[in-house]
Parts: structure tokens; sequence; C-alpha cells
């Protein structure tokens, strides 16, 4: 047991297994074997683990700290982190996109903390694309994340984006029967928070044929919502995700153009680490945001086919 201790204090005070091997002369694979083992006997994961970095987990930080004591805080430790794997708690760090966060995971919390009282919700709202491990997030939701080594991701509903504007923008301007059409519409449009460009993916409808939505760039925005407002201004039609469109769509402050037709932009994922030690805190959201997703029948309005 206190092979296993010196070997996982040594990684974490190292940031790798090769380091603390090269401290303790003896091999990086033996230090992981028994970083594995200690994990095993606590039950819970006390690191990330990906081919760049080895970041402590929120419990394994307060376990290095517990053991720092000597060998009574090593024996409290060890009961105190193995007790506590299978109770709902603590702060629960997670990253999702701003209204998509807003309009539908934010509506969900009463019922949540309801069932998990003891869990504090640290929840970033951002459309960026986040480092799970890298910035200590226990979960994300959204699309596009890169799986890193011992990441799972989720699927939770389609990403499908779709042409929208106000009943007034229609009203007074030329119809619009097909793709081709759009040319003569002013277009409002999204930026990438990662690149500065505006994504330009096909329209596709239900044979699967494409077509570029081609308007006239009359703003571009690099807030999807923000997209959303302008639209409803009645300043052109804007190309957004369902999960930003729907709030419009459902209270008909927007409406669809061109409603056979959509973009794919693949899946909104629910993203994790391994579930081998997952967190407690961790695996109940998991569970509750796939049941709420099934119960709100959110994967069918997301859908723009």
């Amino acid at each position: 047991m206190l092979g296993h201790l010196k070997c996982f204090v040594s990684s974490a005070e190292n940031g790798s297994f090769s380091a603390a091997g090269r401290k303790l002369g003896i091999s990086s694979a033996a230090v992981g074997k028994n970083v594995t083992k200690l994990e095993t006997i606590v039950g819970v994961r006390l690191f990330q683990r990906n081919t760049r970095k080895l970041i402590l987990t929120e419990e394994g930080e307060r376990f290095l700290q517990e053991v720092s004591g000597g060998l009574l805080s090593i024996q409290c430790a060890l009961k105190g982190v193995s007790s506590g794997g299978g109770v709902a708690a603590g702060t629960l760090k997670v990253s999702m996109g701003t209204a998509f966060g807003l309009h539908f995971v934010m509506p969900m919390l009463p019922d949540f903390l309801a069932r998990y009282p003891a869990i504090v919700p640290d929840w970033h709202f951002d459309n960026r694309k986040v480092d799970l491990i890298g910035e200590h997030f226990d979960a994300a939701m959204g699309g596009g994340i890169e799986l890193a080594q011992g990441m799972i991701a989720r699927e939770l509903a389609p990403a499908h984006g779709v042409l929208v504007a106000s009943a007034a923008y229609l009203q007074r301007n030329t119809a619009i029967r097909q793709p081709e059409q759009l040319m003569n519409h002013a277009g409002i449009f999204i930026r990438s928070p990662q690149t500065g460009r505006i994504r330009n993916l096909p329209l596709r409808n239900a044979e699967n044929e494409q077509r570029a939505p081609s308007m006239e760039i009359k703003m571009t925005v690099n807030e999807p919502d923000a997209a959303a407002q302008a639209a409803e201004m009645g300043l052109g039609i804007a190309l957004i995700a369902m999960p930003n469109a729907l709030p419009y769509l459902e209270s008909g402050r927007l409406v669809r153009v061109l409603s056979g037709w959509y973009v794919d932009r693949g899946s909104v994922h629910l993203y994790f680490p391994t579930t081998k030690f997952l967190p407690t805190k961790t695996r109940v959201f998991v569970d509750f945001m796939i049941e709420q997703f099934r119960l709100q029948k959110l994967a069918a309005r997301f859908d723009a086919r």
C-alpha cells in the first residue's frame, strides 16, 4: 500500500509517471500500475490521463492534501475517499453552449439539485471547444470536441442548422421556394469562435440533394443568439443550430425558411471521462441528462428533417 501511495504522490509532484519513476528508481510502467492499483483500492479515479498531461482529479487533489500529513493521515484519507466514492457530492464543473445551456439545461437545474442537494454546480456557458481534461471539467455538452484518451462521447441529439427569419421580413421580400433564390436575400452569418471564419456548410434535403446557402452577407456575429435576435428584428435570414432556433420557432418569433432544407452539423454529445472510477457526481449528472433528453423528447425537437 505504501508503495502505491509513494508512486501516487511522486506522480502528482512530478507531473508524469516517467518522471516519478526516475525519482523512485523504478520504471514508468511500474509507477502506472501502482497508481492504477491504488485507484482500484480507493474506488475513485485520482488522475485524468492523456498523451500529454497527467492531471489530478478533484478527488485526487483532496487525497493528495490528506496523505501529506503522515501515516495517520494516510489511513484516514484511505477511509475517507473510499467511503465518499458513492456519494453524489462536490463541485460539478460542466461546459455547455451559451444559448443551449440557458434555454434547455438551466431549467433542469431545480429538479437536479432536488435529487442531489450536495452537488455544487460550476457551469460554464461558452461556445468554444474546451479541453475537458486539461481544464478540469467533469463533463461537457456540445459538439466537435476532440476525444482524448479516456474520454467518452454519448450522443444526445442531432445537431442540425436551419434557416430562420421573421414573418415581417418574409412578407416584405421575395418569396423563397428554392435554395437558389436565397441569393436575393440578406444573410445573417455566425463566425466560428475558434477560427473567426463563417462556416459555409451546404444545405441538404430529404433526397440528400445539396445546395450552398448563397445569401448576401448582411451582417456577421459570433453568438448564435445574437443572430436569432437580428433575424427577429427583420434584418435578414439567419442560419443557426436547432437548439438556438427552437425557442424562437416554438414561440412564433421566427419561422423556418425552406423548411425542407437543413444543415447537418453532426450531433450534440455529452462528453465525460471513462466510466471506470467515474465520480458519483458525474455519473448521476450523465444519467440525469440522458433521462431528461428522453422525457422532453429533445432529440426529436432538435431534428430539422
